[in-house]
């Protein structure tokens, strides 16, 4: 990620669990189709502590992949899980800065961001150098979620506000939320073509328990607690407000809640000429 963007969740190791707990419940919806031939070079950036690197792995037995992070501390995680969990998988590991990425041009048969680009100032310029670094006819994939999209019942104007100071404070460190729903245009006005955008929607109510607990709760409910004493040290919320907000977010999670929530996957070709 940029050096002049803070990640608004935090570095916890709570945050740690949280991505790994997201990546591993959304696998099968996030990961579908994304599969990669042994041999080929794969670049995966902002891998964080390695949630999203295993999938990729475990998908694509063979392929090589850099997983690069700004983060040493996040890439010692990452190592640590991807070992653990696909001891097989070829991963090389480097330190780098999204904006000065130490790679020749073409280097790249594949590009994967997930979660990425929602973090940044200049996306537009991020996707630029992206391409740069993949081979011409190569594919960049992007996954991105939209805070916007979210649809719970009970409905609750005060669950959500508290989303809405998440929104707020992530645009207040340089990054986008709502992303999801722009990725068309960005990908098209970076140069890329063959543009491809598909919603990946994660809907959850009492028939589907681990969803509950993996996204609902332990996904997003999460994300959003983790920002509470950001949103009261700004003045966004009081603690009352922000209590009563996320009772009822939790309520989506009980016996008649329901949650839905929609992802937005991108592939996309860099031209031949």
């Amino acid at each position: 990620m940029n050096t002049n963007t803070a990640y608004v969740h935090g570095y916890l190791p709570r945050e740690a669990r949280r991505l790994c707990d997201q990546a591993d419940t959304l696998a099968a919806l996030l990961h579908a189709g994304t599969a990669y031939p042994a041999g080929s070079q794969v670049l995966e950036i902002g891998c964080g502590v390695g949630a999203q690197t295993v999938h990729l792995a475990r998908n694509s037995p063979g392929a090589r992949i850099v997983a690069v992070d700004r983060s040493e501390e996040s890439l010692a995680q990452a190592r640590a899980y991807v070992t653990e969990q696909e001891p097989e998988a070829d991963v090389t590991w480097r330190t780098a800065d999204l904006f000065h990425l130490p790679f020749e041009k073409a280097a790249f048969d594949h590009i994967f961001a997930c979660f990425v680009l929602e973090h940044l100032r200049d996306p537009d310029r991020a996707l630029a150098g992206l391409r740069r670094l993949l081979r011409p006819g190569g594919t960049l994939t992007v996954i991105e979620g939209d805070h916007g999209s979210v649809v719970f019942h009970p409905d609750s104007l005060h669950a959500h506000e508290v989303i809405g100071h998440q929104v707020r404070l992530q645009a207040a460190a340089g990054g986008n939320a709502l992303l999801g729903r722009e990725l068309q245009p960005l990908l098209t006005g970076a140069g890329f073509g063959n543009v491809v955008i598909r919603p990946r929607t994660v809907y959850a109510d009492r028939t589907r328990p681990t969803l509950v607990n993996g996204f609902t709760r332990n996904t997003f409910i999460a994300m959003i607690e983790s920002v509470r004493d950001d949103a009261l040290g700004v003045g966004l919320t009081t603690a009352a407000d922000w209590d009563r907000g996320i009772t009822d977010l939790r309520r989506t999670a009980e016996g008649d809640g329901t949650f839905h929530y929609t992802f937005f996957k991108a592939v996309a070709v860099n031209p031949l000429s």
